[in-house]
């Protein structure tokens, strides 16, 4: 069952009803959907300890062996050795972007392409009814927005005058292919780990050039090229073109010394380390900032892996809830227990899946930290143990 507004404004709302028996076999399917997702958020949790335990050894084993070298000289003993270089990156001929015709002196340069478009958003709302069938309200609103991505219109409840056109542009990067650190020559594709935080502003002396391309709408504004009657009011389909930039200047490198290049080097621990950083930094900083980065990750996705197996057990007592729902106020009751069990579960099962992880990937920390877990709440339990203990008689 469906109920629509009319009219030419942009929202509507529908009424869908869900019977009682649908829902079932809905939250059924739901209890395999669930099974999948604690299953995979348990991999997740497992894997993800041992991915941070891997690359914190080795960055702990690169960080021994590293070796510092002269940026103004190559050393040929350091070939194949890891190596650490700070010095000024610097590149001869401009990068160019030929579909738009902007050329910037740079390390590294990056198009990013945002269009004006139909965005759908929707708030639903659900009504439960005595005997167990749902009824959801959904109100639809189309909003216009700037986005990277070509929102396809063609899956809006209505799509009916909220249609998208194609981009004409995609993101675009380019890297030098002739830059100098001192002796060394980066590739290309070493420079695409260093990263485009500059924004490069267009001069309004290459609206010319880049109109030849863009059409009689383009122009140069705010430093970005638009293209569409006016960037104050914008309408659907223009486009709105910026440029970030890795500029030339001083960069530090860990990497595989490779010849005159740099490469990967694969340490024993197994992970592939390169790294590219804007500004004159030591190898203690920068192994320090990648330490910073695999322990935030690690906690992210941590995180990712505890929620998705909260959502799983929800899932998988589901069925209880729509059962009770004959009875809209026990269905919320339940409902509610359902909850508080599936956030329990997911506190013990959680921990014990990384605790297994750390022993299969720490055996020896993970049994340090169980003594010394036993020998607290073995004192806490003596210590209460004398707290209870009855007094002595008073001696006559």
């Amino acid at each position: 069952m469906s109920d629509a507004d009319g009219g030419v404004s942009d929202s509507f709302t529908e009424i869908t009803s869900t019977s009682w028996f649908s829902r079932i076999g809905q939250s059924i399917v739901g209890v395999l959907f669930g099974i999948v997702l604690i299953l995979g958020s348990g991999v997740l949790l497992f894997w993800n300890e041992g991915r941070a335990v891997q690359t914190a050894r080795s960055l702990a084993e690169g960080e021994g062996v590293i070796v510092d070298a002269d940026a103004a000289r190559i050393d040929a003993g350091n070939d194949g050795k890891l190596v650490h270089v700070a010095g000024d990156l610097k590149t001869t001929a401009p990068l160019s972007d030929p579909e738009v015709g902007v050329s910037a002196k740079a390390a590294r340069l990056v198009r990013t392409v945002e269009m004006y478009q139909w965005k759908e958003e929707s708030h639903s709302e659900t009504r439960k009814n005595f005997g167990g069938s749902e009824e959801h309200v959904t109100t639809y609103k189309y909003v216009q927005a700037w986005s990277d991505n070509r929102i396809d219109s063609a899956r809006f409840k209505r799509p009916d005058g909220h249609a998208n056109p194609q981009m004409r542009y995609r993101r675009f990067e380019v890297a030098a292919r002739d830059a100098t650190l001192g002796a060394f020559r980066p590739s290309d594709a070493v420079l695409t780990n260093l990263a485009a935080a500059g924004e490069f502003r267009l001069d309004p002396a290459v609206l010319e050039t880049v109109r030849q391309r863009g059409g009689a709408s383009t122009q140069i504004a705010d430093g970005r090229i638009y293209i569409g009657a006016d960037p104050a009011q914008p309408h659907i389909g223009d486009v709105r073109i910026s440029y970030h930039v890795a500029a030339e200047g001083p960069v530090s490198v860990i990497a595989r010394q490779s010849g005159t290049g740099f490469g990967e080097y694969q340490t024993k621990a197994g992970d592939r380390l390169l790294m590219l950083r804007a500004g004159t930094l030591s190898a203690g900083e920068m192994f320090k900032a990648a330490e910073a980065e695999n322990r935030v990750l690690t906690w992210v996705l941590r995180l990712i892996g505890v929620v998705a197996m909260f959502i799983g057990w929800m899932l998988m007592m589901r069925p209880l809830v729509v059962l009770a729902d004959v009875i809209p106020f026990l269905g919320n009751v339940i409902g509610a227990g359902t909850g508080l069990v599936a956030l329990l579960v997911t506190v013990v099962v959680a921990p014990i899946v990384v605790a297994i992880a750390w022993l299969w990937y720490r055996p020896l920390v993970s049994a340090g930290v169980l003594v010394v877990g036993f020998a607290i709440a073995y004192g806490v339990r003596m210590l209460a143990g004398r707290r209870h203990a009855p007094a002595a008689p008073a001696p006559a």
